[in-house]
């Protein structure tokens, strides 16, 4: 059997789309279950858009998410370049060897001619495909239209009846062949089109599984057809359902972040993202739902995905997340909240990052929450966040709570986790106040927060003289 060899070939001309990374994520774990070779690919001939800061960009959230490439940009290989815009020459040999077989001709049809025909032949209720008009130019033909100033592109000669092919997911489909059309293979300006040169390049680096999404289910007979023309072997392909909104809708900004970038800067983990990514359309046999990355390649096979759209479900995001956080350690959380703390303008010390890692890690879903929830700990007045809280500090009893408190603490000079719980004890002993009515308020009085991190260590994180005098104002 052969290696098997996939491949993503991202164009770069802007951020890397989130079902664009599931698309890699799927060609990465099936190659590594299989013990074949990733190929990464740089599809730039789209010369307007493409761009080397795009480009960049791609790599970064590539190794961001972890996945590796075998062969292909930064890395090399032996079946280079692997960068579509220094692999011009091969697309015209490629080209030049249809023309001459005749399985391709030159047309000059303008742009304004085909809208026209177009135009007639669906007023017509028939067929709107390229009606083939240049197949048989004669050389004189050709001659007086280049002598109009007139330069052609290169068309693919269709005469099937039907294209078929196999599909790891939809089984086998099949295109009536009239439902082509001549198709184009190179523009006027020489530079091919997209359905030439990745059957090309697949072609030339041995590609045996092309996996991509299903959006590109319409190209694929093109590309069969070149294959066949060529006499090359064609790939086993695999068409990826789309990731829908929650609205059923193809996600788009209107939902909320797309690029893998925007995740890495809204505080995800990369592993919690790969997991979810591959969660959609795709299940584990065992059920789970939170999968490393070992398990991911070990299960991952195309039986289990699904022909049925997925549903892009932010919430179970942020809990896979959340769940990603609280399993890192201690020093991998540190580590991780530090460049969102400098973001907040809070330059924490390595000894008061410690202190703080207990107190956070259960509370965040996204590492970019950090910011907020730890400048509690460093406002010098508290102010209730909402009416609610607000209401909570004017109760009677609350006031009876923060005197009693202030009472308590009077003969102390300093205090430990220990000291606070057993001043809260004898306040509640001599307030009579219990339960919600006696912690909702100083939790108010001392972070302007209902809810929060543990109170003691962070009553002990202000120290004394800060909780007492956060008490009076609350009192006052």
């Amino acid at each position: 059997m052969k290696e098997v060899r996939t491949r993503f070939a991202p164009s770069p001309t802007g951020l890397l789309h989130i079902g664009n990374a599931r698309t890699a994520i799927m060609n990465w774990l099936f190659s590594r279950h299989s013990g074949g070779k990733f190929i990464l690919r740089i599809e730039d001939t789209d010369l307007e858009r493409s761009s080397k800061e795009s480009e960049a960009a791609i790599l970064n959230d590539l190794r961001w998410l972890g996945l590796d490439w075998d062969e292909g940009t930064e890395v090399g290989g032996d079946y280079g370049p692997y960068r579509q815009s220094e692999r011009r020459g091969r697309y015209n040999q490629v080209a030049q060897s249809l023309l001459e077989s005749g399985k391709a001709y030159h047309c000059y049809c303008t742009a304004e001619e085909l809208e026209d025909a177009r135009t007639r032949r669906r007023e017509a209720g028939e067929n709107v495909q390229y009606d083939g008009r240049c197949r048989h130019l004669t050389d004189a033909d050709r001659m007086s239209l280049e002598s109009q100033g007139r330069e052609p592109v290169v068309r693919f000669k269709v005469d099937v009846e039907s294209v078929a092919f196999k599909d790891l997911i939809r089984k086998k489909v099949s295109f009536p062949g009239d439902t082509l059309g001549d198709f184009v293979l190179m523009r006027q300006n020489g530079m091919p089109m997209y359905n030439f040169c990745c059957v090309i390049d697949d072609h030339d680096m041995a590609i045996t599984h092309v996996i991509r999404g299903d959006d590109h289910v319409s190209n694929t007979p093109r590309q069969v057809l070149i294959y066949q023309a060529m006499d090359w072997d064609v790939p086993v392909f695999a068409h990826t359902p789309m990731i829908l909104g929650p609205d059923k809708q193809r996600l788009s900004k209107r939902h909320g972040a797309t690029s893998v970038s925007q995740y890495k800067e809204d505080g995800f983990l990369s592993h919690a993202l790969v997991n979810f990514l591959s969660l959609l359309s795709w299940s584990s046999a065992s059920g789970d739902e939170l999968l490393d990355r070992e398990q991911l390649i070990k299960e991952f096979d195309f039986a289990r995905v699904s022909k049925s759209a997925a549903v892009f479900d932010t919430e179970k995001l942020l809990w896979m997340n959340g769940q990603y956080i609280r399993n890192l350690s201690p020093e991998d959380f540190a580590g991780a909240i530090r460049p969102f703390l400098i973001r907040a303008d809070l330059n924490l010390s390595d000894e008061q990052i410690k202190i703080i890692v207990p107190l956070f890690r259960e509370k965040v879903e996204r590492l970019a929450e950090i910011g907020d929830k730890v400048s509690v700990l460093f406002q010098e007045h508290a102010v209730p966040e909402n009416d609610e809280a607000a209401a909570v500090i004017k109760a009677e009893s609350a006031r009876i709570v923060f005197q009693t408190f202030l009472d308590e603490t009077g003969s102390l000079a300093e205090w430990q986790v220990e000291d606070f719980k057993a001043t809260m004890k004898a306040v509640q002993k001599i307030s009579g106040v219990k339960g919600k009515g006696l912690w909702m308020p100083v939790r108010v009085a001392l972070t302007g927060q209902e809810h929060g991190p543990d109170l003691g260590a962070t009553a002990v994180f202000f120290g004394l003289e800060k909780c007492r005098r956060l008490m009076k104002e609350a009192l006052e």
